[in-house]
């Protein structure tokens, strides 16, 4: 007698098993993240964001559309947690007035010289010490969670996830031109510069693991990712208008 083989039907977990099951990855992603914000970030906050992220990608998940869960749970999750960095940022004003004024200097230099401007140049430009511009540069750093899908990276007001998903498909298509400009504003950066970009953001490393590359301080590579978002915002400027 021939066994039957009829194969028997995977019963898909529920939403709820979906988000006990990757609890862990919400956990991950938040700790990945904490090591290269400012100490002020929270875990705890960032978690509970995440969390949200989860439970709203169990909801909203559609195998037929290619990807795993995990992959498409882990996009949800960071943009969650980056979502809740925004809302809460924590950087006076005066830190994001003066990034505005910084980037206004490099592209009036750039604009007349018709190359890179100079720390030394932007500084005189602004009338400041080269320490206090350096300093400025830290501090931009530091107020900026910067992604390459979001114009409002370079400005100074975040998007909710509602309002990134509110206005497609024209939103997709926004998106999409402003990955190529900033892709070719990226390329035009200094060799160092680009290279900080890259090390940050392409490979994760941090700051400190960035310095041991370079062989500068930790502080200098602040510095220099400070610049180099300050010098895309200044070439970017017609995304950051109303």
């Amino acid at each position: 007698m021939k066994a039957n083989t009829a194969s028997v039907p995977v019963r898909k977990p529920s939403n709820d098993e979906l988000v006990i099951m990757h609890e862990p990855l919400v956990k991950r992603i938040a700790f990945h993240l904490m090591s290269r914000l400012p100490p002020s970030v929270q875990a705890d906050d960032l978690i509970q964001a995440g969390m949200i992220g989860l439970i709203e990608a169990a909801k909203n998940f559609d195998p037929e559309q290619g990807a795993s869960f995990e992959t498409y749970a882990g996009i949800r999750i960071r943009g969650s947690m980056l979502d809740e960095i925004r809302r809460t940022d924590w950087t006076p004003r005066s830190v994001h007035r003066k990034a505005r004024e910084v980037a206004e200097a490099v592209r009036i230099i750039e604009n007349r010289e018709g190359r890179d401007a100079r720390d030394v140049e932007v500084a005189s430009e602004m009338g400041l010490g080269l320490d206090e511009y350096h300093k400025i540069l830290q501090d931009a750093t530091g107020c900026r969670i910067f992604s390459f899908e979001d114009p409002a990276s370079l400005g100074e007001e975040g998007f909710s996830s509602n309002e990134r998903q509110s206005n497609q498909p024209y939103e997709s298509l926004q998106k999409e031109n402003f990955k190529a400009g900033l892709a070719q504003a990226i390329k035009g950066l200094p060799e160092r510069e680009r290279l900080v970009m890259a090390l940050y953001y392409d490979e994760e490393l941090n700051l400190r693991e960035i310095g041991d590359i370079l062989g500068v301080s930790e502080s200098r590579v602040c510095q220099i990712h400070g610049q180099s978002l300050i010098r895309l915002r200044a070439r970017m400027e017609e995304w950051l208008k109303d």
